[in-house]
């Protein structure tokens, strides 16, 4: 490119046709810089987004103001956004471990290379290869959750409340349905235990209380109508003070008496004893199971900590009846989540300490003094502190997520960002230029604003992602210094 078609076009931009002074979409890609990225992604994406930032730039009001350098940058950030993935990692620093907009469990590293491997080959997923006939994709994962849960037989579909409308419709369809009050939750997004019922096909029948619930209530319910029982667990909430509720025993054996199925839904799915991993204590499907509970559905993407999925365990005549439901196929895995799920499970069957394995056990049982040292090293990693802005570090208080043990808290440490503005207004907006730009990062920072500042829980940060925390903190207060 020779010095005239590099020189700046700021000597057009009085003229009333500055926009004639812009370089043709082929002089700009002859820059160094396009030539290079053509190279690396293509001629045509680079023409495409080159051609979209000039025909922006006409659009502008204003001068840009721009020399063909910087034109050449502008489009080479705007390739870089354009082909970067829609699903990007970022860091949870919000405080919630089991994070459902953030993708709920980290899946382990053999879960993970067991989904790569699927992807890359052929697999045996409905091939039955000792007979070399036809099989089901089920047998991958059946005995494996068999054997963790004491049950019969198992199936599993794309998420828990699909394996909830699936055991209803399958069960329960054209019936009653009964279940307590108190159990009638609402999950995100507005999506009602009620709804999933009619969903199924089945009718509510509600009975107890908000808080109490006895015996007797699904006793006198039962009729000639009823198709099952169903026990709901109040995962997102939790009731206190003058409550009753009837355990699954009670229930199994009151379903039993009148010939109909016991189903348990557990929300989310613990396969170990969090007790003995100095967490609250959490119903596993083999104590339901144990119980007497017929069915019993959780989660695969919560503590289970793998990948989403819903997982129905339980006898082999009610399990049986689910499978042949014309639904089953709708809501049917894939074999990359299959592979994952194989892999999890056999984290909990062959491992000596499944938590030392699995991602998400990991990061609740992180202890606090380590969390304590990693956030003296991102603020000392901090090279740039703006004047205006303060960090420290507090004490804060983790959460579970996701509908795992609502109302219990994990000590952990959070790096706190504030603005020391004088005025009240200057500081919010000073923070939420900082929460902004945290948000527009490469890999954007997640955390929370509570008590006029940012908190960034550091309990989800992994050790290897310390310096880069600190790097792009030091970017993101650069940028949120100046009003925008």
């Amino acid at each position: 490119m020779t010095d005239t078609a590099s020189s700046t076009i700021a000597s057009s931009l009085t003229a009333p046709d500055w926009r004639r002074a812009l370089p043709s979409v082929d002089r700009l890609l002859d820059h160094p810089t396009l030539r290079a990225l053509a190279e690396q992604y293509g001629q045509r994406l680079c023409t495409r987004v080159a051609r979209d930032t000039l025909t922006a730039l006409r659009q502008s009001p204003r001068a840009p103001g721009l020399d063909e350098a910087a034109l050449a940058r502008q489009v080479s950030e705007n390739l870089l956004r354009f082909v970067a993935p829609n699903a990007r990692a970022v860091f949870n620093l919000t405080g919630t471990v089991i994070h459902t907009n953030l993708g709920r469990a980290l899946l382990s590293e053999p879960a993970i290379d067991a989904m790569a491997q699927v992807a890359r080959y052929p697999v045996a997923l409905e091939y039955d290869i000792a007979s070399g006939g036809r099989g089901d994709r089920d047998d991958l994962i059946e005995a494996l959750i068999c054997e963790l849960t004491g049950a019969e037989a198992a199936t599993v579909v794309n998420n828990n409340a699909a394996a909830v409308v699936l055991t209803l419709g399958a069960l329960g369809a054209g019936r009653e349905a009964i279940v307590s009050r108190g159990e009638l939750i609402e999950i995100g997004g507005a999506f009602r235990m009620p709804d999933i019922m009619a969903a199924a096909g089945c009718r509510l029948r509600e009975v107890g209380t908000t808080n109490r619930t006895h015996p007797k209530d699904y006793r006198e319910a039962i009729n000639e109508e009823t198709g099952l029982l169903i026990k709901v667990h109040t995962s997102n909430y939790a009731i206190e003070g003058f409550t009753r509720a009837v355990d699954e025993a009670d229930m199994a054996e009151i379903a039993h008496a009148a010939g109909l199925p016991l189903v348990v839904d557990l929300g989310s799915g613990a396969l170990t004893d969090l007790s003995r991993l100095g967490l609250p204590y959490e119903t596993q499907p083999s104590d339901a199971i144990a119980a007497g509970a017929d069915v019993v559905t959780f989660s695969g993407d919560k503590l289970l900590g793998g990948p989403q999925a819903g997982i129905i365990a339980g006898k082999r005549e009610f399990i049986e009846r689910i499978k042949r439901h014309p639904l089953k196929r709708a809501l049917r895995l894939d074999k990359l989540v299959l592979a994952a799920l194989e892999a999890t499970l056999k984290h909990y069957r062959d491992d000596d300490h499944p938590a030392h394995s699995l991602p998400t056990l990991r990061l609740l049982t992180r202890e606090a003094d380590l969390i304590q040292a990693a956030g003296e090293r991102v603020l000392a990693g901090i090279t740039t502190l703006p004047a205006g802005y303060r960090a420290h570090l507090a004490p804060c208080m983790s959460q579970l997520g996701s509908g795992s043990l609502p109302v219990d808290r994990l000590p952990s440490t959070a790096l706190v960002l504030e603005s020391s503005a004088p005025r009240r207004e200057a500081r919010e907006q000073a923070l939420k230029r900082l929460e902004c730009a945290c948000r527009e990062l490469s890999r954007p920072i997640i955390g929370r604003i509570r008590e006029s500042a940012l908190w960034l829980d550091l309990r989800c940060l992994a050790v290897n992602d310390e310096q880069l925390l600190a790097e792009s903190l030091t970017t993101a207060l650069a940028a949120a210094e100046a009003p925008t």
